[in-house]
């Protein structure tokens, strides 16, 4: 997981071309843009994180710095 990466992957697409291409790369089929990583694992975990990021601003009114946070808090979590 790259966090730059994640924040362009915010910044370039509407959430509706993230969850396309996130369809794509479960169905093995060319994405229309670009989600920068290392494997498809990592691509995969890109594309998930700016879902994300992108849902919880638009619920919560959040800028990006702040759903980025709470995005990486949440995997923290998880691994703890």
């Amino acid at each position: 997981m790259k966090i730059p990466v994640i924040k362009k992957i915010v910044e370039a697409y509407s959430l509706e071309e993230l969850q396309k291409a996130e369809a794509a790369l479960y169905e093995e089929q060319t994405m229309d843009i670009e989600l920068g990583g290392d494997d498809v694992g990592e691509q995969l975990t890109h594309i998930l994180a700016a879902i994300f990021i992108k849902e919880e601003m638009a619920e919560k009114g959040s800028d990006l710095k702040t759903a980025l946070r709470a995005y990486t808090l949440k995997v923290r979590n998880s691994i703890s």
